[in-house]
């Protein structure tokens, strides 16, 4: 068996869905014994995890499963091991920078 980091998209929709689009994209680690299995694993558990709940607001919110966009595998279970990584090409390099250093003072105060 093989561990796999594999990204699932959920699509948000709220009431009549007279919104901006929202999308949750989550990683989830799967065991599995290929990236097939892998995927074929996400996917089942992007189908079962999906969800409808009334809100405070007392609308209808869905969580409906779009599609599983990423199996990664991870080559060994090291401290630092890398899980995941994504290229993002940003127009403003200066503000991208602020939005990272604004994330990790963030996470700083919380912890």
């Amino acid at each position: 068996m093989n561990w796999y980091v594999t990204k699932l998209i959920f699509r948000i929709i709220s009431g009549d869905g007279n919104h901006p689009a929202q999308f949750d994209e989550q990683l989830r680690l799967i065991n599995a014994d290929n990236e097939q299995a892998a995927f074929k694993k996400a996917n089942s558990i992007g189908v079962d995890i999906q969800d409808s709940f009334t809100n405070a607001q007392k609308q209808m919110v869905r969580w409906q499963f779009v599609d599983v966009t990423e199996v990664n595998p991870i080559n060994g279970l090291t401290d630092g091991a890398e899980l995941h990584y994504q290229i993002h090409e940003a127009p403003d390099a200066d503000l991208y920078i602020a939005w990272a250093h604004h994330r990790s003072a963030l996470l700083a105060i919380n912890n």
